[in-house]
């Protein structure tokens, strides 16, 4: 969709604005985030000292209860700080109390080997804590790292404080510090800026529509202005005559230009217009590809033709340097014979990839002189095998039209005399004697085969240039081609060759002969079969060309000797031994029939893929 001046204004300030507090939310979360993380540090910090204290006034009353430890022993010391541990109320007291703090989880004396003497948990007394992460390694970690810590799961981090007994390591407090509930405390902050900041943001696009609106008005009107010269107005609206003198700023100013401009425009568009409709008849009947440039080598004007050797739509090749067209590397670069973005008259052939394949195209530049001074070139593309195709079809059109021609005589000419020698070689071989030499008999059977086989070739000729009846209906290519496979199947089957196929279901329908058609590309896959006799991969494809129908047979079979492309349509030539040569020579009929058009692309050792074009019904 496309957006109108305010509207980009608009969003302009908006995103500026969404930027600005964008930026201020980050910083005001770092130093939010911080904040509450120092504080955490230091409320842990103290309680861990608190524990301490509590933990160091239990030994004192427990000492003063009369409890001693029953030796020196290690062992012995460590039963007695746990009991006294265990039976001072205060002690416990002040742990569960330390939980109430934002953010504190839990708080654990634990000895030198971990194990836990007193908890705000009891479900851990007696147990082994696992040591945690250091809380200050959080503190001073990147605010990146640190908004991952608490926005993944559930993680624990302490901090420790170590515990001493008659100046001896004896354990340690722990205080864990949960990242769950570190983002509750700073989740309340979090929302209530984000609502202020979604409100500055709601104003900020409200007084920016407003006053984007208000900046654009005389705009506007120029835009209308300009709008009504776009359709051919060129007149000042009948409102503007009562505008009592308009407006003397730089935008009344330019308004009043675009009113002298569009006068200005008046006759030359209808010059325009007339030039331009010829033009585009002209172009549009072109099949060579015309790229007229200027003196400075940009393009000024495409040929619709042109497309299918740049591989793109033609407009957007305009007001381009030619080296922008034809860069170093494109396959027409060399052709051209580029020095800089100068062109000079050249005359080359070379070949292009084209979405129809590769194919051969001659390129011509011509240099447009004018008043002795050059004034640009004109560079003509022209698409060689298209031409010798179409040449091709019309030798192959021809000679079909005159085997057509010379059908009714060959009837009268040849048929029926072998019908009478027919019928004297019956007669000669019963007045034959019963004891006649082996010679006439043979001379006799080789007049009788020769008869058949010369009667066999007249009639396929016949079958061949009868004219055919054919019955158009509307019809699902890709289910008539679904058919031909099906009817082929035990050929593929013996030959071990294996089908790839496409075969859409929404290409329109096209208006065909469903039995002279499925013949058609029947003998192209016969065919195709037989270039493959040790096996290999058939191709059917279905596809859409503009209004054109396209069906594709490939074969990875030996392929065609160039010696032979030109003579592939025609009548009885056939490669393989035994062949009629009639079955590419009656496709060729059938599509042309059909107004259709037929062509092929083939390498020796590589395969052979014929294509047919047919419109489509619509």
């Amino acid at each position: 969709m496309q957006l109108g001046l305010r509207a980009k204004l608009t969003m302009i300030m908006t995103g500026l604005v969404l930027l600005s507090t964008a930026v201020l939310s980050l910083v005001f979360s770092e130093l939010l985030l911080q904040q509450v993380l120092h504080d955490t540090d230091k409320r842990a910090n103290e309680l861990a000292r608190e524990a301490f204290d509590s933990a160091r006034h239990a030994l004192e009353d427990a000492k003063a209860q009369g409890l001693r430890p029953a030796s020196e022993d290690p062992q012995e010391i460590h039963d007695y700080v746990a009991h006294a541990f265990e039976i001072s109320e205060g002690l416990t007291s002040r742990l569960q109390s330390a939980t109430d703090s934002p953010s504190i989880y839990e708080v654990t004396i634990v000895d030198k080997d971990d194990v836990v003497l007193v908890s705000s948990d009891p479900t851990l007394l007696g147990k082994t804590a696992l040591r945690k992460p250091p809380f200050s390694q959080l503190v001073q970690s990147s605010f990146v790292r640190q908004v991952r810590a608490l926005a993944e799961q559930a993680r624990i981090y302490e901090v420790d404080y170590p515990f001493k007994l008659r100046g001896n390591p004896f354990g340690e407090v722990r205080v864990a510090v949960s990242t769950v509930l570190l983002f509750n405390d700073i989740k309340p902050r979090l929302q209530r800026w984000g609502s202020i900041a979604l409100l500055a943001l709601v104003l900020s696009t409200f007084l920016a529509a407003v006053v984007s609106g208000a900046a654009l008005a005389p705009i506007r009107d120029i835009l209308a202005q300009l709008e009504r010269i776009s359709v051919g107005v060129y007149d000042a609206p009948a409102n503007s005559a009562k505008e009592p003198g308009g407006s003397t700023d730089e935008l009344g100013q330019v308004r009043q230009k675009i009113l002298q401009v569009g006068q200005q425009l008046r006759g030359v568009h209808e010059i325009f217009s007339s030039l331009r409709e010829n033009m585009n008849s002209v172009m549009a009947g072109l099949e060579d590809g015309l790229l007229l440039f200027t003196k400075d080598a940009r393009a000024v004007m495409v040929s619709p033709a042109a497309e299918k050797f740049l591989g793109a739509p033609a407009a957007d090749f305009l007001g381009r340097l030619v080296t922008d067209i034809f860069p170093p590397g494109h396959p027409l670069f060399a052709a051209l014979h580029l020095d800089g973005d100068q062109l000079t008259e050249v005359a080359s052939e070379t070949e292009v990839d084209t979405a129809a394949g590769r194919r051969r195209v001659g390129v011509n530049v011509q240099e447009i002189q004018g008043a002795g001074d050059r004034m640009g070139a004109l560079i003509t593309l022209r698409d060689l095998d298209s031409i010798e195709s179409i040449n091709t079809q019309l030798q192959v059109s021809e000679r079909l039209a005159a085997v057509g021609r010379i059908t009714a005589g060959v009837a009268h000419e040849v048929k029926n005399p072998l019908n009478s020698m027919r019928l004297w070689l019956e007669n000669l071989k019963e007045s034959l004697p019963a004891d006649a030499d082996g010679a006439a008999l043979q001379a006799v059977h080789v007049l009788d085969v020769e008869i058949d086989r010369l009667d066999a070739v007249v009639k396929r000729f016949l079958d061949f240039s009868r004219p055919m009846d054919v019955r158009l209906e509307p019809t699902q290519l890709a289910d008539l081609l679904r058919e031909v496979l099906e009817v082929a199947q035990p050929q593929l089957q013996k030959a071990n060759v294996q089908v790839a196929r496409l075969l859409p279901i929404g290409i329109p329908e096209v208006f065909v002969d469903r039995d002279l058609l499925k013949q058609a590309v029947l003998n192209l896959v016969l065919n195709a079969v037989e270039a493959m006799p040790t096996g290999g991969q058939l191709q059917l494809t279905l596809s859409r060309r503009g209004e054109m129908a396209e069906i594709t047979v490939g074969d990875t079979g030996k392929g065609i000797p160039t010696e032979d492309k030109q003579k592939v349509f025609q009548l009885f030539f056939t490669t393989r031994p035994g062949g009629s040569g009639i079955g590419l020579a009656s496709t060729f009929r059938i599509v042309q029939l059909h107004n259709g058009s037929i062509d092929f692309t083939s390498e020796v050792g590589r395969g052979t893929t014929f294509r047919i074009e047919l419109p489509l019904a619509a």
